[in-house]
């Protein structure tokens, strides 16, 4: 199974600091690539420089509206087609019936419900063919299916515990290269979720139990004075 996966790269215009962080740590925890903009000039330019596959695009942004952004993006012939979420703390019915009139796509209220955006984002995305419908992780003899839970090893079902398996699919996202217990316990945790890194450890050792029978490769390495990596070779 291939080790590369192809990661939708997702423009979040958000003007709120703390909402653009806890949305690019939650899509990046889905596997997308995430860019941001804090205001409408800067998503245009950011647009223009590297169109992204789907824009999460608030509607009251400085220098220029979300509106207006995304009127923008539908008059050029190279955007027509791109796919926006537009989010706002506006309530009105016809708030949203002018959101969707401009050309966004979908149209969310703050405080919106997490799972069901990043639904709304996958339904999107798989709509316009930026990734497939079924998002599966892969490496060496192990499998991982987004969609289900399921986790596969040499063709047995591995069960794992909720913190075990996001450790699992982030290390499937990114094979071969070392973390630090720092970088596993921002990007698995969060980086507001203050616990000891020794709690990587713990996990960890979990997981290796969990995944492994006797007779097969260890694929969670150990690098002394280092971390973990997910590798089929010694580090």
């Amino acid at each position: 199974m291939s080790d590369t996966v192809h990661k939708p790269l997702v423009l979040v215009v958000e003007d709120e600091a703390a909402l653009a962080t806890m949305l690019r740590y939650n899509l990046e925890r889905q596997g997308y690539r995430v860019e941001e903009a804090g205001d409408g000039q800067e998503a245009m330019t950011r647009v223009a420089e590297q169109q992204p596959d789907l824009v999460l695009l608030d509607w009251m942004l400085p220098v220029m509206s979300g509106i207006e952004v995304c009127r923008q993006i539908r008059r050029r012939p190279e955007t027509r087609d791109l796919p926006v979420i537009m989010v706002t703390a506006r309530t009105d019915d016809q708030d949203a019936v002018r959101a969707l009139n401009t050309g966004a796509d979908d149209y969310v209220t703050k405080p919106f419900n997490l799972e069901a955006l990043l639904a709304r984002v996958r339904a999107l995305l798989r709509r316009a063919g930026a990734m497939p419908a079924k998002s599966t992780l892969g490496f060496h003899d192990i499998s991982l299916d987004q969609a289900t839970h399921r986790v596969m090893r040499n063709g047995r079902p591995v069960h794992l515990g909720p913190t075990e398996y996001r450790l699992l699919e982030f290390f499937l996202q990114h094979p071969r290269r070392v973390f630090t217990r720092e970088e596993v316990l921002d990007s698995v945790w969060g980086p507001d979720i203050h616990v000891e890194p020794r709690t990587v450890d713990v996990h960890i050792r979990r997981l290796r139990k969990a995944v492994n029978v006797e007779g097969e490769i260890d694929l969670v390495r150990t690098v002394r004075a280092a971390g973990y990596a997910l590798d089929t070779e010694p580090l």
